[in-house]
């Protein structure tokens, strides 16, 4: 790792004290980090956040609270649009399904799962062992320990730690803004900066219907930062691709980003048309098209990346520089040209395995519960280390906890949905392919996804639970549509699965091992893994950047948001809530709204704290701009900056528009 540069998303266990200590005159102590530690909480739908005060509370971002808000709203109540304050805690609102972790301890286990295989093994059963030796090490750890445990992959293979998590799922909505507030510009000013965001969102944790009383807590910063200033993001990274190598990034631009985005602009135009058609079914798709089309433009700004010649050159580069300092290594660049002979046999079946294996062909929630239900039916039987790995006992209560969610089902768009996606299924493997008729039945796709939802039963829990405990003789006498579609092609979609896992996973396992021993021989641990949605520390300079010849400003205000709104004639999605327009003299315009860094961050830092030196709350992580889209594969902080909502920005808009002076007395510590 270079002295200067602040990329890494770091392990909490291997933090980058010299680096920090070097390049910052920053001293990281063992209590620093496990406040930080035990203070953030991981969203189990994809996001981060922090507790923020001694009875549960929980803020992160509004855009992370969306799926709550939306599965908690009905046709009287749509608390996405209009939001939502508790003025106390009796009026705070269950969330149906959401859980919590909060990360307390990581232990290496590198030898154990490594252990388990042998070199004469062949790719099938070295793939099975090490499966039945990670759910052996968690099944042990949770039963000994009541914590939820999981074995975490760590350089593509080089390392595996086991994660051991405190789990709440008795959570409740306190606060959430208006949507048009806290996603304030849309897609248009989505991964741009400057923003004007109020992009934060407060939940409560409880424990035995009392609010829970987390072990520490983040206490809110009285001032903000300013420029130059060293911050740091505490949250759950979800993926990145740096340490892969050329010929797997070669593979992803020519092959797997463009299938991703061409399946996301189907879905998107569905959702848009879906949308169109009334109010009531554009708020029902408020969230799945926000996921698509967010899914969307990150994807373009990686497929545009892995276009430009000096990132994959930049890439070139890297990889021969490892190579050259492995030069006394035997057989240096096997692993390497192992990988690149899995991408010409990836090549011959993704698509198929992506549709049918990874669901592609099916966007539905239906479908989704329908295929565990099957799917647990035969793999519950064996023993937790032969089965599936969604299916280990270790994760097992969080897996029933979403299958019997309580939380509504739109059957219209649930039918918009899975048209739009069985269309996609048939454009990419055509109409005569065996699987595309098996799966549509001989029906056009729009009708085969109607007479799919509207013959369905599982939009009842109940349902689901009948099937489940009924087991496979239930299943089999099901006369669910849904039910007989995930039986009709899972023999198909387990071949697959296995072709993945023997021709592409084990040999790509083995072959990022060996890399990451050749890089630990000869360069060391001074490069963090890529991102694998587990707690992370980065770090960075909060500051502007230059576009052309403009100088952007490190921070934005309310009153560069009511500008904005008015040079967009405040037309949506640069609209405002009616009460922000009418309190707007009583709101310090002064205030700041967002803010930007150099740190390093990615999608699954949604709602990430950002704390400064005396590791205080200074804001809440929420997004990049575009130039930031290349994180996954390259760091660069020439023009790429996270954004963060401004705690001071949230503070103004809690006691001037929302007036919930409880809120921030609880949240002040006052």
């Amino acid at each position: 790792m270079s002295l200067f540069s602040d990329e890494g998303m770091w392990l909490f266990n291997d933090p980058p004290t010299t680096l920090l200590s070097k390049k910052h005159n920053f001293n990281l102590t063992n209590p620093w980090l496990e406040n930080a530690c035990l203070s953030s909480v991981r969203f189990n739908n994809g996001g981060s956040g922090g507790f923020i005060s001694a009875d549960g509370l929980i803020i992160t971002n509004h855009h992370i609270g969306a799926d709550s808000l939306q599965k908690l709203s009905s046709a009287t109540r749509d608390l996405l649009k209009d939001g939502f304050i508790a003025k106390k805690q009796a009026d705070e609102i269950p969330c149906p399904d959401l859980e919590l972790n909060v990360l307390i301890s990581i232990e290496d286990m590198t030898d154990k799962v490594k252990n388990a295989v042998t070199p004469n093994m062949k790719p099938a059963e070295a793939f099975a062992a090490r499966r039945a030796a990670m759910a052996a090490i968690e099944k042990e750890s949770a039963d000994r320990t009541g914590l939820r445990s999981d074995i975490v992959t760590l350089y593509q293979g080089g390392l595996y730690h086991l994660y051991r998590y405190k789990k709440y799922t008795e959570v409740k909505l306190v606060l959430a803004p208006e949507s048009a507030i806290a996603a304030f510009g849309g897609d248009v000013d989505n991964f741009e900066f400057p923003r004007h965001n109020l992009d934060f969102c407060l939940f409560r944790a409880y424990e035995n219907g009392k609010p829970a009383k987390p072990a520490k807590f983040f206490k809110l910063a009285k001032s903000g930062p300013v420029e130059g200033d060293l911050v740091f993001v505490t949250g759950h990274p979800g993926t990145t691709n740096r340490l892969e190598t050329l010929a797997k990034l070669i593979h992803r631009r020519d092959y797997f980003l463009p299938y991703n985005l061409a399946r996301l602009r189907t879905y998107e135009a569905a959702l848009l048309q879906f949308s169109a058609s009334s109010p009531t079914n554009g708020a029902m798709a408020t969230t799945d098209l926000h996921r698509v089309a967010n899914a969307r433009k990150a994807f373009t700004g990686q497929y545009n990346g892995l276009l430009n010649p000096s990132i994959i050159e930049a890439k070139s580069v890297q990889e021969n520089n490892i190579l050259l300092a492995a030069e006394k290594e035997p057989e240096k660049d096997t692993p390497w040209k192992s990988i690149a002979l899995v991408q010409k046999k990836l090549a011959l079946f993704e698509t198929e395995y992506l549709l049918f294996e990874r669901g592609d062909a099916f966007f539905s929630e239906l479908f989704t519960i329908a295929r565990h239900i099957v799917r647990m039916a035969d793999e519950l039987p064996q023993a937790s280390g032969k089965r599936f790995r969604e299916y280990r006992d270790s994760n097992l209560d969080s897996l029933k906890f979403q299958l019997y969610s309580p939380a509504p089902i739109y059957a219209a768009l649930e039918q918009a949905k899975l048209a739009s996606s069985l269309s996609f299924m048939a454009e990419k493997l055509g109409g005569a392919h065996p699987l595309v008729k098996l799966a549509l039945n001989n029906e056009p796709p729009s009708v085969r996804a109607a007479s799919l939802v509207q013959n369905s039963k599982l939009f009842n829990p109940a349902e689901r639970k009948k099937l489940m405990e009924g087991g496979k003789a239930a299943i089999q006498a099901s006369t669910d549509l849904f039910i007989k579609l995930a039986l009709d092609i899972d023999a198909k979609s387990r071949e697959l699965r296995q072709r993945h896992e023997e021709e592409v996973e084990e040999p790509e396992r083995q072959a990022y091992s060996d890399i990451a021993r050749v890089r630990f021989k000869t360069l060391g641990k001074n490069v963090a893994p890529d991102a694998t949605f587990t707690l992370r520390l980065a770090f960075g300079i909060v500051r502007g950047y230059q576009l052309d010849d403009k100088e952007i400003p490190f921070q934005t205000t309310y009153k560069s948001l009511f500008e904005r709104h008015s040079l967009m004639q405040g037309k949506v999605p640069f609209d405002l809530p009616e009460q922000w327009l009418q309190n707007k003299d009583k709101l310090k315009l002064s205030t700041p709204l967002n803010f930007a860094s150099t740190a390093d961050t990615i999608g699954g830092n949604s709602g990430s704290p950002v704390l400064n030196r005396e590791g205080e709350l200074i804001g809440v992580n929420f997004d990049r701009n575009r130039h930031g889209l290349v994180r996954n594969f390259v760091y660069t902080d020439v023009q790429a900056r996270h954004i963060a909502v401004h705690t001071q920005g949230i503070l103004e808009s809690l006691r001037t528009i929302y007036q919930a002076e409880d809120l921030i007395k609880e949240m002040t510590g006052q």
